[in-house]
């Protein structure tokens, strides 16, 4: 194979990057998923409807910038075999089309109401992404600074890994009892339950198995502060040893973990300005979690010295110790007051959006481990035979 033709290989992680944000605006399109109804009205019906009477700057907005990425990974992901104004005028079609289909689905959706005027908005969104990515793709995929820095600091079969790792600071956003706290999905299950099928399932169980004094027992061991502490600084060294694995050894892989850090407390911190009803955007950042950042973050830059295996298996061990407790701990009655300072409303699709990337991401990532672990496994084996 030619260098040139190396060049010009389509990027993989821009493709699994456009399918993800995709599956994205689907789910923040038609959250919740129910109460599913037919007013009458065609799916199109919309189209030709005026414009609405109350038009907000802020709606407008947020519509335009909500698919601006989904241009820009459009033209990055139909690079190289479609480029320039070919590839910008198709991010603008697929756009369109995408939104108009969100729009369409949303008139059978009480919660949601389908707009001429957001579909304008939409497209006009992939239609900016798209060209302001244009001009850049060749430099960033094919040749100039961004692609070399790209090939000296990162790895080039880490793209799944890069999308997770890129995706953790935005799994921190929503609301936790404890900073980084993800995860609690199976505590979440638990508590829908009522006290009859928790004993009914209690009773499919062998004795030592039923926790209900478990809670109070381990939390014991440690003052609040401390809890907070030990969860902020195992998922914050998870997160960075996971992220070191898609960087090189020769990169700056100090800085880009610190920025990586920088970016993650930028994400949480904007999030809960936005979101939340008093305007506190530290409110998160009491005495314990301030500690864990601090932990954790000497522990990550500390595991650069270990071998990748070593990291994976530490980041592996501090996810599924810090899934316990976060599951079994009790949470502090003052998270319920946080709780509910966090908007609803119209931002019901972001929250439910948010809460679902908490609650997945560690279990993502040790699937991840997991295949990876497999692979290796199964590497040495054929070697061996």
């Amino acid at each position: 194979m030619s260098e040139r033709s190396w060049l010009r290989r389509p990027s993989v992680l821009s493709r699994q990057a456009l399918v993800l944000y995709t599956a994205l605006i689907v789910y923040g399109s038609w959250y919740p998923f129910s109460g599913w109804r037919s007013l009458g009205l065609g799916p199109l019906a919309y189209l030709s409807d005026p414009m609405p009477q109350y038009l907000t700057a802020f709606d407008v907005v947020t519509n335009v910038l909500g698919y601006m990425p989904f241009g820009a990974l459009m033209v990055l992901a139909l690079y190289p075999r479609w480029r320039g104004p070919l590839a910008v005028a198709l991010a603008f079609v697929l756009g369109g089309l995408l939104s108009g289909v969100m729009e369409a689905v949303q008139t059978y959706l009480p919660t949601r109401v389908a707009s001429n005027l957001d579909l304008a908005a939409n497209a006009l969104g992939a239609l900016l992404g798209a060209a302001i990515m244009s001009p850049a793709t060749g430099a960033l995929l094919d040749r100039g600074l961004l692609r070399r820095l790209r090939l000296m600091w990162f790895e080039r079969d880490s793209a799944a890994l890069a999308c997770l790792v890129t995706a953790w600071p935005f799994a921190t956003m929503y609301p936790s009892p404890r900073l980084f706290g993800l995860g609690n999905w199976p505590r979440a299950l638990w508590t829908r339950f009522d006290s009859t099928t928790q004993d009914a399932l209690f009773a499919w169980a062998p004795a030592g198995w039923h926790v209900g004094a478990w809670p109070a027992w381990v939390a014991a061991w440690l003052p609040d502060d401390g809890w907070e502490a030990l969860i902020t600084t195992l998922n914050l060294f998870a997160a960075l040893a996971l992220a070191s694995l898609t960087v090189r050894r020769h990169a700056p892989r100090v800085r880009l973990l610190l920025l990586f850090i920088v970016v993650a407390l930028g994400v949480k911190a904007g999030a809960t300005f936005l979101q939340s009803q008093s305007g506190l955007a530290f409110d998160w950042a009491t005495p314990g979690a301030l500690a864990g950042l601090g932990c954790g973050a000497l522990l990550g830059l500390a595991a650069l010295r270990l071998t990748r295996s070593a990291r994976a298996g530490l980041a592996a061990s501090a996810l599924v110790v810090t899934l316990v407790f976060v599951n079994l701990l009790p949470v502090n009655p003052y998270f319920d007051v946080v709780l509910a300072d966090w908007r609803q409303g119209r931002y019901l699709h972001f929250n439910g959006l948010a809460r679902w990337l908490a609650w997945v991401w560690p279990y993502a990532a040790l699937v991840w481990l997991a295949f990876v672990v497999e692979r290796v496994w199964l590497g040495r084996r054929t070697r061996r035979a």
